[in-house]
């Protein structure tokens, strides 16, 4: 039987090899411009006409009629009567993946959400004070998908940092309620929910209208609508990021059974048809078990169609010269997951400096980061976890510098601050630090 896969093995020892590795990374984020157009349209809209805008769009895009936003509110106690009535074993993943996120981002804190100071030799004292931000917005997909995981691992962290409100916004086509999700709002501790989406959803927390209030930041995913609405509203409030397509690297030294990374390029690559799943080894004959692995699996996949797109037209096989060499074109991918399944994981780790997240040893699957392991599974895609992290407890708080001059300080940084202000031509500048200086 013909395999439905035609993923591309590229060596690097091919001359053609830098072209079409290249090639196949490229992914063009722009969006439409009819999506752009028409996000401007109900931005402008909710800014003027506030929740009679959202109310419209929520009947005409998600067909859910409702006479005023209140009406479109999730309870904390409808939340409360979800999780109560959720099987037992989902409650307890629920409560055990939200206990481990939560012990993750307290030690997070702890290392770099703290407020600091210090006094130098001339008795200045200088520091840092880190405050959280007062009220965030969070964005949990709606409709076909539905991700409470998302919710969990937006929501705690700001709960950790301090926020004082967490406002939630779901679509709910049709009046449809996740029950999944609501729990998880429970669990997480939501302060206010409603159940309206994209662009509008992003908008009236972003200006606020009459009932939804007005936010610092909104983090949370979102469709092509969403990221951006949130493109638009950045400046007017904090974003987390503009996520693209999901990905997975596998870096394998052979020692993980074939099947267990067929599966894990598989996990990435049901997202949907533009997300990527990329294999690097020096073991040509085991990128060979794994495309073998794949071929048996993916009959048994539910979500076989996209899982095929996904890998015929993103995925890749490359064959390095060594393990170092694949670390090498890791860093260039800089992928969003980043597995290293060898026997020897922390001998490569040192090596690995761009992924959103790294993934060590062969019963690491990028799965367990996705739902229960603690760290935070909103994570940079398309190359920027060259220069940016993943969600955290930092993403909820702010730092404001602390400065507290002594007389004698003034003294010594007065005549500095004098020179350079002189030198920059800023005359009130140098004046205002000459004034503090003794005769």
């Amino acid at each position: 039987m013909p395999s439905a896969l035609n993923i591309p093995v590229l060596k690097t020892t091919d001359a053609s090899f830098e072209a079409a590795f290249q090639a196949r990374l490229h992914w063009s984020g722009e969006t439409d411009s009819a999506i752009e157009d028409r996000v401007a349209e109900i931005i402008a809209a909710v800014r003027a006409q506030g929740d009679a805008a959202v109310l419209a769009y929520t009947k005409q895009f998600d067909l859910l009629p409702a006479e005023q936003i209140t009406d479109l509110e999730i309870t904390q106690a409808e939340m409360k009567v979800a999780f109560d009535g959720l099987p037992a074993d989902q409650q307890a993943a629920l409560t055990q993946a939200a206990d481990r996120i939560r012990t993750y981002h307290e030690a997070q804190k702890a290392a770099t959400g703290q407020s600091w100071q210090y006094t130098d030799a001339d008795g200045n004292l200088l520091g840092q004070k880190v405050t959280p931000l007062d009220r965030v917005g969070i964005y949990v997909p709606g409709g076909k998908a539905a991700y409470p995981s998302s919710l969990l691992m937006n929501a705690i962290p700001a709960h950790v940092a301090g926020v004082g409100e967490i406002i939630m916004v779901v679509p709910t086509p049709r009046g449809e309620k996740s029950a999944l999700v609501l729990a998880a709002g429970y669990v997480a501790g939501v302060t206010k929910a409603y159940t309206i989406g994209g662009a509008q959803a992003i908008a009236a927390m972003a200006y606020g209208t009459a009932t939804i209030p007005k936010v610092d930041k909104i983090t949370g995913p979102g469709n092509a609508y969403v990221a951006s609405a949130k493109r638009r509203v950045f400046g007017q409030v904090g974003i987390d990021m503009i996520a693209g397509p999901s990905e997975i690297l596998v870096i394998a030294d052979g020692s993980t059974p074939a099947d267990w990374v067929a599966m894990d390029l598989f996990s990435q690559a049901e997202h949907d048809e533009l997300a990527q799943s990329i294999l690097l080894t020096p073991d040509a004959a085991y990128a060979q078990a794994v495309v073998n692995a794949m071929d048996r699996l993916l009959p048994t996949m539910p979500r076989a169609g996209i899982i095929e797109r996904s890998l015929n037209d993103r995925g890749l096989i490359v064959i390095t010269s060594d393990m170092a060499q694949a670390c090498e074109l890791s860093n260039r991918i800089a992928p969003e997951h980043l597995e290293v399944s060898s026997a020897q994981p922390h001998d490569w780790e040192p090596h690995l400096r761009h992924a959103g997240a790294l993934f060590l040893g062969a019963y690491t699957s990028e799965s367990l980061g996705d739902y229960c392991a603690g760290p935070n599974h909103v994570l940079p895609t398309s190359g920027t976890a060259r220069f940016s992290s993943p969600l955290g407890v930092y993403d909820f708080q702010k730092r404001s510098s602390l400065i507290e001059v002594s007389e004698a300080g003034a003294q010594v940084l007065g005549k500095i601050a004098h020179t350079l202000a002189m030198g920059e031509g800023l005359q009130a500048h140098a004046e205002s630090a000459a004034m503090r200086l003794k005769p």
